[in-house]
């Protein structure tokens, strides 16, 4: 089993999450801004109930799969959230979250209220119009990978509360990098494609699973198809209209996310990470990170390392 799906059965147990609503733990908060780890153990036995939006919401699914949906159904029928993708709800607005394909997700919640969250808004560019979220979410997106590893690098290792100093990394400057980030990407990106019928999204979502769970694996687009049983095209073009990524390019941004964490949060070597996190050839991981990352994977690590001693410093 790869290593992020123990950690997840690991944050079932160590939260004690069971069926319904998930159980927030608080990570940090602010004026106006607050961040929870968010742990789910519902599954395809339990019904979805209607919630509320009571601040505008951006979540950063870390493990798991669910159908998020706005109970309006204004935005549409519902998406598919995946580890990676980004969860987008405006403030007031009520939704739905099912588990039809699979037990349980982990997300990290960010929670502004519209005050502070219209701010850094109009602090960013966007427009009046442009200050609230047309779509339920974001797909796993090469913008946004540099803010979700740090992120997830981030969270503590034990139950309690986790403060800037013990962690090296500010939550607040997290919090509105997110926001300024998320908005203009969702602004930007439109999405206009046919709702998959329930049995795909299911044989999709069962793959997604599968990925997650043997991410070591080489996993080719046949296989996926066989055990989805869908032909290798339907395949195909399913997932990429579901994640708007194709399973390799999914698969590469999740080994690249691992190898990112491990980066910023351990001293092992980065050949023997990139060995790890499924890359076999580490001229080949250092191209593929720069590329996702913007920087090399010793640069990332450095400035990591740089942030760990100016907090532990402040």
């Amino acid at each position: 089993m790869a290593k992020i799906a123990v950690e997840f059965e690991q944050a079932l147990a160590r939260h004690g999450a069971t069926a319904g609503r998930p159980l927030a733990r608080l990570l940090a908060a602010g004026e106006g801004w607050t961040v929870e780890d968010l742990v789910c153990r519902s599954g395809p036995q339990d019904r979805p109930f209607e919630e509320r939006h009571s601040l505008v919401s951006i979540a950063i699914v870390l493990a798991g799969t669910f159908q998020y949906r706005a109970a309006n159904g204004r935005r549409g029928a519902g998406e598919l959230m995946t580890p990676g993708s980004v969860l987008l709800g405006n403030a007031g607005e009520h939704f739905e979250c099912g588990h039809e394909h699979g037990v349980g997700d982990r997300c990290l919640s960010f929670r502004y209220t519209t005050d502070y969250f219209e701010n850094i808004a109009a602090d960013s560019g966007a427009g009046r119009g442009e200050r609230v979220f047309r779509m339920l979410r974001l797909p796993v997106v090469r913008a946004l990978s540099p803010l979700v590893a740090r992120a997830r690098a981030g969270l503590p290792a034990n139950s309690g509360r986790l403060d800037d100093s013990s962690s090296g990394i500010s939550w607040e400057e997290l919090a509105i990098q997110l926001a300024a980030s998320t908005l203009r990407l969702a602004n930007r990106t439109r999405r206009d494609v046919r709702d998959a019928q329930p049995s795909a999204v299911a044989r999709v979502t069962r793959a997604v699973r599968m990925i997650e769970e043997s991410r070591e694996s080489e996993l080719t687009v046949g296989r996926l198809a066989h055990e989805a049983r869908l032909s290798p095209y339907h395949f195909l073009r399913i997932f990429v209209q579901l994640t708007c990524v194709t399973p390799h390019q999914y698969v590469r941004r999740a080994r690249l996310r691992d190898a990112a964490m491990r980066l910023a949060a351990e001293r092992a070597k980065v050949s023997d990470i990139a060995l790890d996190c499924g890359f076999g050839d580490v001229s080949n991981f250092n191209r593929a990170f720069r590329s996702e990352f913007g920087l090399s994977p010793r640069e990332f690590r450095a400035q990591r390392s740089k942030y760990v001693i100016e907090a532990r410093k402040a």
